[in-house]
């Protein structure tokens, strides 16, 4: 299922939601840009020892068979020495790396800034047109409204503190882990999260994949957004033992982290529609 618009009009302009739409197209352009200057070719010798030293595996950059199926180039007759995209390097080491943050220590090769605002940059990373595009149009449909409810700055702090509860979660499936983790669908998952529970009674404009055919149908939000939920669980339990891919619990930790967080975070005067839903049937019940 495929959503393509909510039928809910926002009150005001959505100022941080365009703006962080805006932020991630930016990187990505930039991105583009460092793809195609001229590779980095390094020898990381030195760099592998420092990670073996620290007792931790190491990290796709220096590994050849990674490079080869990133496209990197791997010199045949020096084995140590490959080739690197000046963007896949930015989106190593600005993503966020488990290993690192957990052992407080920036191993290399090094970025300018403390290795804890990673779970930050990260956010702003993708690793594909698809996997942008998906994210913002997620981000498109449902964060106005969540915006409007909870207002620009409270909206900002939401979604970062979701992507950081995003990150966290996915650590702890792999805290050794040194595969770079990036992409913004984990505070994403959070301002979804928070539309199913403020506005589970709104049509979304969806299109389902019917067999060979394609149908647009209006489907509730509490229905899609839980879907896209139980979706991700079944999926995470399926991807336990591998590694790299999709980061799952990252989905399952932000969405939980937006059903908690949605409560300080919202206005007092708008209600979380779906929680008094289910106390008003708990109530009928009795």
């Amino acid at each position: 299922m495929i959503p393509l618009r909510d039928m809910l009009p926002s009150r005001r302009f959505p100022i941080v939601t365009v703006s962080l739409i805006v932020l991630n197209l930016l990187v990505f352009l930039f991105q583009g840009y460092l793809g195609m200057q001229t590779p980095y070719r390094q020898n990381w010798t030195e760099e592998r020892a420092e990670w073996v030293a620290a007792g931790l595996e190491e990290p796709p950059i220096f590994n050849p068979y990674y490079a080869y199926a990133t496209g990197q180039r791997v010199l045949s007759s020096m084995p140590n020495v490959h080739e690197i995209g000046r963007d896949e390097w930015l989106q190593t080491q600005y993503a966020l790396i488990p290993a690192e943050l957990l052992h407080g220590r920036d191993l290399p090769p090094v970025i300018p800034i403390p290795i804890w605002l990673t779970l930050i940059t990260s956010m702003f990373l993708h690793g594909s047109v698809l996997h942008l595009l998906g994210n913002m149009l997620y981000l498109w449909i449902f964060g106005d409204n969540v915006e409007d409810a909870m207002g620009s700055v409270r909206f900002l702090g939401f979604y970062l503190l979701c992507g950081i509860a995003a990150s966290f979660s996915q650590i702890v499936i792999g805290p050794g882990s040194s595969v770079p983790m990036i992409g913004a669908s984990g505070a994403i998952a959070g301002v979804l999260a928070a539309y199913f529970m403020l506005f589970p009674r709104s049509r979304v404009l969806t299109l389902i994949p019917l067999f060979f055919f394609l149908r647009l149908v209006a489907v509730p939000a509490v229905f899609l957004l839980g879907f896209w939920f139980v979706w991700q669980v079944i999926s995470g339990v399926g991807s336990f033992g591998s590694s790299g891919g999709v980061a799952f619990f990252a989905h399952i930790g932000g969405f939980i982290s937006g059903l908690l967080l949605v409560f300080p975070f919202r206005h007092r005067h708008v209600p979380v529609t779906l929680w008094r839903m289910i106390q008003n049937r708990r109530a009928s019940g009795r």
